[in-house]
Parts: structure tokens; sequence; C-alpha cells
């Protein structure tokens, strides 16, 4: 079986009581939120990755001001043309700061809009399970960056 890894760097950004969230649009056209953020290009800094990807997403600048942790999933994925891969997604989640920019929604990416949600509000949304896996390290800030247990991904 084929092994893929994706190394990906994602913001928690939190004002007033908000959480900046990038509404994700599924191959099957199924839309959900998650943290703003995506994978690395090859020789890119994961601190870079989320800079670049928060603007793509959001229109928004941001400036990384801690590592919250690193989050690892595994899973037996389908591929093209029927083939099976054990897929690895490493996502390092950083806790992030709007500096500049304005909100305006991505065109042509794997977005199709950004908005500011009350926290209280975001266990109502259709969201993927790495927008919990932000916010609970954003509250619980473990020393060692990771969640025990993990919560499910």
């Amino acid at each position: 079986m084929r092994e893929d890894l994706r190394v990906a760097a994602y913001a928690v950004c939190v004002r007033d009581g908000q959480v900046l969230l990038a509404r994700w649009v599924a191959r099957d056209g199924t839309k959900r939120w998650t943290l703003p953020g995506g994978g690395m290009d090859h020789g890119e800094d994961p601190h870079d990755t989320v800079i670049r990807e928060a603007d793509e997403e959001t229109g928004y600048t941001v400036e990384p001001t801690a590592l919250l942790g690193v989050d690892s999933v595994t899973e037996d994925r389908s591929r093209r043309l029927g083939s099976r891969a054990a897929f690895h997604s490493l996502r390092l989640v950083y806790e992030a700061r709007v500096t500049g920019g304005t909100l305006r929604h991505e065109t042509n990416g794997s977005t199709d809009m950004a908005a500011w949600h009350p926290l209280e509000e975001v266990a109502n949304l259709e969201r993927v399970a790495l927008v919990d896996v932000g916010l609970t390290l954003w509250r619980e800030r473990p020393a060692n960056g990771h969640l025990t247990p993990p919560v499910a991904s």
C-alpha cells in the first residue's frame, strides 16, 4: 500500500471572543469550517506556511505568536483509480494574531469563504475536527504540545 504524508500549518486566531475560520470545500462539494492554513511547499518553513495560507484563505496578514502543538492523524484512504493509501497528516497548529489586511474570501482555492465566529457558537458549526483540536490546544496550552487523550480527528 502506498504511504502518503502531508505536512501542514494552521492558525488559531482569536480576538474579541471570536475565532477566524475558513470554509473548506471537499472534492464531493461538502463544505465545513476549518482553521486557516494548509500544506507546506517543499523547502518552506512551517512558520512561513501559516502566514502564506492565512493570507490566501482570509486576506489577513497574520503573525504566529506561539506554536500550540502538533496534531498527527493517520487513516486509510482511497486514491484515484481505486487504489488505497496509508495517509498521514501532520498538522502544526500556531496561535496567531491579525496584523493587517482585509477579510476576503479565497477564489480558486480549497476554501470559498472566511469569517469570524463567536467561540460559543463553534460547536454548532459544520466543521472539521481540526477546529476542535486547535481550540483545545489554544485553551489548554499543553506544555508538550500534545493533547492527551487526543481530540478525535
